[in-house]
């Protein structure tokens, strides 16, 4: 029998076509489905009718109890006393009305689902009567109508307000505004003052006696006391929140240039800390709400419109597509994702569509970046001085003079600005539309960004397509229904190496020595380097590129950046993602919600590349070429079903929620395969097409294990007249990830607020309008370790020979004991919060908090006589953080100005408190050349803090060290020491200089975190300002390669000691370091993280509102913007927004200048 191998499905091809399909048929019949509601609507009512003799009031009556149809009158304005008598019988409304009203002399208009009853000479004329009646259904109870008034309601960018309501002040006389903000209402007299209000925003008076129609303009409610925010599974009144909840909302961030969901919380957050990966275009930052949580996994659970988002992942939201940011830092308000919420949880809103018309709006800005900062590296005649100096101090084992004549070299390659780009090229376009009615709602957007590194840009660019649609839906009071869809695809060129002295152009660039040629031009020579190495890299003129040589040779890694881009040229990494969700919500009684939500994230990402046969120095080449492409595929998906619940009574508010969750992530499957030895010189020729021998076809795969949670939740909401406050969460989670014994984790909170300003016995005063004082106590969970974590599983490579014959057999062991008690980390938190509204315009927040986490994850050591291979995991530590936390808003409106500041500062103290029983301490980051790392992690100290020696200073003559005599031995403590060497601090006092003599020198975390927005507007001009930065941190300033004598030095080093007094920091230079001033870790390596930097300043305009119109928009915003302006540090680096406080060559931030244009239509 035969087999025959069936050729593989193209799902990928399949799920493409019918993803798009998907895409379009429902954004067309969002579209579609959501057209504003037109009158007609109202008037294709089907109306059945029999009175005999009886009033028109009487006729109102009847079709407002069992037609719904809402009237609006004057009964001084109509006769509403006459008899009539009317039979129909599925007639329309219109032609009821017709022959109700217009054949008795009264005209009507529809005024949204309104009817306007009028004189039939003319609907609005104005009446001498003073008292009307008009429908109370409506809410609208007597009061004078007799003035008609109309206009329209906008916001400041000048869109309509649907909704809006506008009131005749004093009476109960009023209306909402329509699906384009327009209003029509008859007032009491022409001294009447309307009042419009739109939750959200500040309410306005202004006089009816304006020349009509009246433009409103609302502006935001900034004091936010009775702004919603996110909480999870809902939403809350700001005034009646208890936990700890810091946000950003789309206004603050709009027309801002930012790529990535990170850059918008950076600063802008109390009790965040966001520092940058690297400033490669595409690469994300590391967020840590209110601290190092654990020794493991730290970053936050993003959560974007009810789906879990994983952290590297969130880089597929466009920033225009994000209504607003919530970060729930205590453990109040994120008890309820449990065992998840333990680092924080980020809550992601996006846009959703509005009723009323259509919305169009562009977005868009095209810019250039230049690197803000440049190293100040020595040049080839200072460097060639002191390896001289360095070469000759060596005495015997160095090598003299090696360059005779130093100043003869001049500048030298300048490698920096051969691979920096002064004007990388960036462009940002988006595009939205949106619209609906009472009925269905509808957004969709496009976007597209294109970004050029600063850095080796031929190999550094990011480009990113975006796509988001979603629909809402509500055939009937009871049913609502609707998806949200994101796809995104991205292209990212990456150096490789963004921070690491491995090699690399920024790493290259820094250490290479100038006195090498960019490109050997001189043809003698340039033939003489091909014959020595054929397969030496050549730009396209046919000259190679210079390699590093006598004396100075710098080898290793460190290779000419500029080849080092031609053996990179053409590869990339991609990736789609697609985010979703579809809900359900049912309302089967006033209050009750039950909704059931279906999210998914489904992923495909890999990379190509090629690798060419090269020739870069005696250390770096390749002899045979190799093509690779691999990809990997994940589903991640959840279920959640949550029933909800809100009543009132009095003054008792009152919601409960009720849920349960089911997750599943990590489900990722990778393969990829690897041809070596192509017929090709070029990624663009390079295939797997071709055919050659099976052993240069090289494959590969792996599975990863599906992670399970399965959760049921609660959460109770109440208040008193928004005075007395409290919230309880439970959550129970299992997970996966833990055996039977501790599979199920129980996390709960309790908080609490008062609000005194609301008791009768607060003053009335003018400096404390709004006072809340809360404080919440909760426990969260975390699970962030490797699968099977629990059990004793057995893997291969466990190979042994037996016999004589030197045969391995294959062989398979436990990997370590198992541990069916491990169990959950657990995260308690304390929270004290004070929110205040001070002298009407400021705006105060507050906080106190204490975090503690106990039975950390770590794998434990055991005895090597067990036999294990690897060590089993167990919960052996503990971690605290304690931290305050302030906010401060002003916004104020003085004549044609508006002015506001919003600052924020947070305080950060952190320290390990455990350990597992007999272990002194975690090992952290090690350095290149440097003895036992520089980073420690132990008990009373920080995690990952600064460890080294205590540098006393300089040793300024040979009497100096003779002097420098051990109590206890009496002899000289560093025997081997020169002038012009460190002093170490003997902290054992065993008489010599050894790793026991290592202390704490200084956090790699930073303690402050703080941020400044400014904003003015005059008419139509308007400023943004925002700054932001830390303090309290050192950074391991790594850039030089120490384990690469030739390599070359910043402009530092010209202050070396060379003679008593010359220097008090840094050492002598020389090639014989027998002191290791070089290879230990000391105050010397580390420099102050503290900067403040003005990260964003940005001038716009916009267009008048007379102008616009004509153009047939609504409004039109230009705008110049400079990011990353000016940075105040002592830092001599790049730049000191570095996560993890470790410089070894860090890709830095660029200084971006844009120009902007922002449409609504």
């Amino acid at each position: 029998m035969k087999f025959r191998l069936r050729s593989p499905i193209p799902w990928f091809k399949i799920m493409k076509i019918t993803f798009s399909q998907i895409l379009i048929a429902l954004m067309l019949s969002g579209i579609a489905y959501s057209s504003p509601l037109k009158a007609q609507d109202v008037l294709d009512k089907t109306v059945n009718m029999s009175l005999n003799n009886v009033t028109l009031l009487d006729a109102v009556n009847y079709l407002r109890k069992n037609n719904n149809v809402k009237f609006i009158y004057s009964k001084n304005a109509i006769n509403v006393s006459q008899k009539i008598s009317a039979n129909f019988t599925n007639q329309s409304l219109k032609t009821v009305l017709d022959q109700l009203f217009k054949n008795n002399g009264i005209d009507y208009e529809v005024l949204k689902n309104r009817i306007v009853l009028g004189k039939s000479t003319d609907l609005t004329e104005p009446s001498n009567s003073t008292a009307a009646t008009v429908d109370k259904a409506d809410g609208i109870s007597n009061a004078a109508i007799t003035i008609p008034v109309s206009g329209k309601v906008i916001d400041e960018k000048g869109l309509p307000i649907p909704g809006a309501t506008v009131l005749e002040k004093g009476t109960t006389n009023g209306i909402t505004t329509n699906s384009d903000g327009t209003f029509k209402l008859n007032v009491s007299s022409s001294n009447s003052v309307l009042v419009i209000a739109f939750v959200g925003y500040t309410s306005q008076e202004v006089p009816a006696s304006l020349q009509m129609p009246i433009t409103v303009t609302l502006i935001e409610d900034v004091k936010g006391i009775n702004e919603v925010v996110v909480v999870g599974y809902g939403t809350q009144k700001k005034s009646v929140t208890t936990g700890s909840i810091s946000g950003v909302t789309a206004r603050e961030f709009e027309d801002q240039p930012v790529t990535r969901i990170e850059q918008i919380l950076q600063g802008r957050t109390s009790g965040l800390t966001v520092t940058t990966n690297d400033g490669q275009p595409g690469d994300g930052s590391t967020v840590r709400v209110r601290g190092v949580t654990t020794f493991n996994n730290n970053d936050p659970l993003w959560v974007v419109d009810g789906v879990v988002v994983d952290n590297g992942g969130i880089g597929y939201l466009n920033q225009s597509d994000i209504e607003s940011i919530e970060v729930l830092k205590d453990a109040a308000s994120s008890a309820i994702y449990g065992t998840r919420a333990a680092a924080g949880v980020i809550l992601v809103t996006t846009k959703k569509g509005k009723a009323g018309k259509m919305q169009i709006n562009y977005s868009g800005y095209v810019g250039t970046s230049a690197p803000a900062r440049k190293l100040d590296l020595l040049d080839a005649t200072q460097y060639a001085t002191l390896r001289n100096e360095s070469s000759v101090v060596a005495g015997a084992k160095g090598n003299g003079i090696l360059f005779p004549n130093p100043s003869s070299l001049g500048k030298g390659t300048d490698w920096q600005s051969l691979i920096f780009n002064n004007s990388a090229k960036e462009t940002n376009q988006e595009l939205s539309f949106s619209g609906g009615n009472e009925k269905s709602t509808y957004y969709t957007s496009f976007g597209y960004l294109d970004q050029n590194g600063i850095v080796a840009s031929p190999i550094s660019k990011y480009k990113r397509v975006n796509f988001r649609t979603n629909q809402t839906y509500k055939p009937s009071k009871y049913v609502n229904f609707g998806e949200n869809i994101g796809y995104t695809y991205n292209k990212s060129i990456g150096l490789g190496n963004t921070n690491s002295v491995f090699g690399g152009p920024l790493s290259s660039a820094i250490n290479l020595d100038p006195t090498t040629p960019a490109v050997i031009t001189d043809p003698t020579a340039a033939t003489a380097l091909l014959a020595a190495h054929p397969t030496a890299i050549v730009n396209a003129q046919g000259f190679p590129y210079g390699i590093s040589s006598a004396p100075s040779l710098v080898g290793q890694e460190i290779t000419n950046p500029l080849a080092y881009i031609q053996t990179r040229l053409g590869n990339y990494s991609w990736a789609h993602n697609i985010v979703g969700n579809a809900y359900l919500e049912v309302n089967p009684i006033k209050g009750l919600a039950i909704k059931s939500t279906l999210g998914t994230k489904m992923a495909f990402y890999g990379d190509e590349s090629f690798t060419p046969v090269s020739y870069l120095n005696a250390s770096t080449f390749t002899t045979q070429n190799n093509y690779n492409r691999d990809m990997t595929r994940v589903f991640n998906w959840n279920i959640e079903n949550t029933a909800s619940y809100t009543h009132s009574f009095g003054k008792h508010h009152a919601n409960a929620l009720l849920g349960q969750g089911s997750y599943i992530d990590a489900a990722n499957v990778q393969s990829g395969v690897t041809y070596y030895n192509l017929p090709v010189t070029t990624f663009k020729d390079a295939s797997l097409n071709y055919n050659i021998p099976a052993v240069q076809r090289i494959g590969y795969g792996s599975e990863g294990q599906a992670h399970h949670i399965s959760s049921l939740f609660a959460r109770l909401n109440y208040d008193y007249d928004e005075k007395y406050i409290l919230q309880a969460v439970i959550r129970r989670d299992g997970s996966s990830r833990f055996g039977e014994n501790h599979k199920y984790g129980t996390f709960p909170s309790v908080s609490l607020g008062w609000v005194p300003t609301k008791e009768a016995f607060w003053p009335q005063n003018n400096v404390v309008d709004f006072l809340k004082l809360r404080g919440g106590y909760g426990v969260v969970g975390n699970d962030a370790l490797r699968d099977n974590a629990f059990l004793s599983t057995v893997s291969g490579g466990r190979n042994y020979s037996f016999g004589t014959n030197d045969t391995y057999i294959s062989g398979y062991s436990p990997d370590a004991p198992s541990n069916p008690n491990l169990k959950w980390e657990q995260t308690s938190q304390t929270n004290i919060g004070l929110d205040a509204v001070l002298f009407h315009d400021f705006n105060l927040t507050l906080e106190w908090y204490k975090k503690k986490t106990t039975g950390i994850l770590q794998a434990v050591n055991i005895p090597y006589y067990v036999g294990a291979i690897n060590n089993p995991y167990a919960n052996v530590g503990d971690m605290e953080n304690t931290g305050e936390e302030l906010t401060l808003g002003y916004h104020k409106k003085v004549g044609d100005f508006n002015i506001g500041f919003d600052g924020n500062i947070s305080h950060l103290k952190n320290r390990v408190t455990r350990l597992a029983p007999g272990q002194l301490y975690l090992d952290g980051t090690g350095v290149q050349n440097v003895e036992g790392g520089v980073t420690r992690s132990t008990v009373g100290q920080a995690y990952g803090s600064f460890y080294g020696y205590d540098n006393l200073g300089i040793f300024q003559t040979q009497a100096e060290i003779d002097s420098y005599i051990s109590p206890k031995t009496g002899q000289r403590i560093q025997p081997n020491a020169k002038p012009g060497d460190f002093k170490w601090a003997d902290l054992d006092g065993n008489g010599t200089i050894d790793d026991k003599d290592r202390k704490y020198i200084g956090n790699s975390l930073p303690s402050w975190q703080y941020g400044l927005t400014f904003t003015a507007a005059y008419k139509n001009f308007d400023i943004v300002i925002f700054g932001q930065g830390q303090a309290g941190n050192k950074i391991f300033q790594g850039l030089h390669r120490l384990d690469i004598l030739t390599a070359n030095y910043t402009t530092a080093a010209l202050g070396r000691w060379t003679g008593p007094g010359t220097s008090t920091f840094w050492p002598r230079l020389t090639d014989d370091d027998v002191n290791k001033n070089f290879e230990r870790n000391s105050s010397f390596f580390l420099q102050s993280g503290t900067y403040f930097r003005i990260k964003t300043l940005q001038l716009g305009y916009t267009l008048t509102k007379d102008l616009v119109k004509k153009l047939g928009l609504q409004r039109v915003r230009v705008y110049a913007t400079g990011e990353n302006l000016i940075t105040f540090t002592k830092y001599t680096g790049y730049d000191p927004d570095i996560a993890g406080s470790i410089d070894q060559g860090f890709y830095p931030q660029a200084r971006t200048f844009i120009l902007g244009l922002s449409v609504g239509i």
